[in-house]
C-alpha cells in the first residue's frame, strides 16, 4: 500500500528538479535519476508516542506512598466531622483523592503487578466516585456527619472492594496500600434516653422549662444565654421532659432533628434538620415581702392547631451544637 504514495511523491519530485535545472547542471542531484533516487529514500514514517518507562519497584513504592498519604489524612479530617462544615469537608476529600488517583492512573508499575495495580487503581476510583455521589444526600441532610458518609459507601460494598484489591498489591511486594485509617462500621440507629442532660450549667433557679417533642424523631435542645450554652437535652420523639431550675434571663432555644446519635461527634447522622424557636424566652424571678413569683414556659418542637410561633429553619453550620 506504500508503493503508489512513493511513486506519486517521486514523480513530483522530478518535475521539480527539472524546472530549477537550467543554472545548476554541476550541482547533484539536477537530473531526473537523481530526483527519482532522492524522493524514494527521503520519506520517513511520523514518529510514535514514546512509551512511558516502567517504575522500579522503589519507584513504585515511592509513588504509592505519595498517594496514600493525602488520601489517609482527608479520610481521617472527614471521619472526625460533624454537621458544621461536612459540605466543605467533603469536597475537600473529594479532590484530595482525585488528585492521588488521577496520578495512580498515570504510572506503569512493575510488570509483575500490573494486573494487581489496574485492580487497586480502578477500586480507588469506584471508592471515590459513592464518595462524590455523597455530596447530594449531604446537601439534602439526609447525611449529616462524616461517619455516616462512610458507611454509606461501606454499605454499597465500596470499602469492601477497595480494601480487597489493596490487599492482593501488598501481598506482591510489601506495598503500603491501606489508605482506610477509621473503623467504619455499619448503619446504627443509636439514641440517648429521655431527658439525658448532655450539657448543663448548675440549675439553681425556680422556674422550668417544658419540651414536648411530637416528631417522629428524636431531638437535641440547646439554650443559649447571651453567647453561653447553658443546657443541652435530649428529648426523644413523642416525649416531654421538664429542664428544672433554669437561672434567671434571656435564652434562644435551638433544637436538632434527627436519627441515631453520634456523641463522639456531636450530631445525628441522618435525617437532620436545624431549626430556632421564633422567639426569645425570658425567666425573671420576683422577690416581694410576702411572696416569691416566677414564669414557667413551655415549648412544643412540632407545628401544633393554635401555634402562634414558627421556627426559623437553619444551615448545619449556624446550630450552636
Amino acid at each position: 500500500m506504500r508503493t503508489p504514495r512513493l511513486l506519486s511523491c517521486a514523480v513530483v519530485t522530478v518535475l521539480a528538479l527539472s524546472a530549477c535545472t537550467s543554472g545548476t547542471s554541476g550541482e547533484p542531484g539536477a537530473g531526473p535519476s537523481g530526483g527519482m533516487a532522492g524522493g524514494g529514500t527521503e520519506t520517513a514514517e511520523p514518529s510514535g508516542t514514546p512509551v512511558p518507562a516502567e517504575l522500579t519497584t522503589g519507584d513504585y513504592r515511592a509513588e504509592l506512598g505519595k498517594a496514600r498519604g493525602p488520601i489517609r489524612d482527608a479520610l481521617k479530617k472527614l471521619n472526625a466531622t460533624g454537621g458544621k462544615g461536612l459540605d466543605r469537608r467533603l469536597r475537600q476529600t473529594v479532590a484530595t483523592m482525585e488528585d492521588a488517583v488521577t496520578g495512580l492512573e498515570t504510572l506503569t508499575p512493575p510488570s509483575e503487578v500490573k494486573l494487581e495495580h489496574d485492580d487497586y487503581v480502578s477500586t480507588l476510583r469506584r471508592f471515590l466516585s459513592a464518595l462524590s455521589a455523597a455530596q447530594e444526600d449531604v446537601r439534602a441532610q439526609d447525611v449529616c456527619t462524616g461517619p455516616a458518609v462512610l458507611t454509606g459507601v461501606r454499605e454499597v460494598g465500596q470499602l469492601s472492594h477497595l480494601r480487597r484489591s489493596a490487599a492482593a498489591l501488598a501481598d506482591r511486594g510489601d506495598y503500603r496500600t491501606d489508605v482506610i485509617p477509621v473503623k467504619v462500621t455499619g448503619e446504627r440507629s443509636r439514641r440517648l434516653p429521655n431527658g439525658r442532660y448532655i450539657r448543663s450549667e448548675g440549675r439553681p433557679g425556680r422556674a422550668y422549662l417544658e419540651l414536648k417533642n411530637g416528631n417522629g424523631r428524636d431531638a437535641v435542645v440547646v439554650l443559649v444565654r447571651g453567647k453561653k450554652k447553658a443546657v443541652r437535652v435530649y428529648i426523644r420523639r413523642k416525649s416531654t421532659f421538664k429542664v428544672r431550675g433554669v437561672r434567671d434571663g434571656s435564652y434562644k432555644v435551638y433544637y436538632t432533628l434527627g436519627t441515631d446519635w453520634d456523641s463522639r461527634v456531636g450530631g445525628f447522622t441522618r435525617s437532620c434538620s436545624f431549626e430556632q424557636f421564633g422567639r426569645s424566652v425570658r425567666f425573671k424571678t420576683v422577690y416581694t415581702a410576702t411572696q416569691i413569683r416566677w414564669s414557667n414556659w413551655t415549648i412544643t418542637l412540632n407545628a401544633v392547631v393554635g401555634g402562634t410561633v414558627s421556627p426559623r429553619h437553619l444551615k448545619p453550620g449556624d446550630f450552636p451544637g
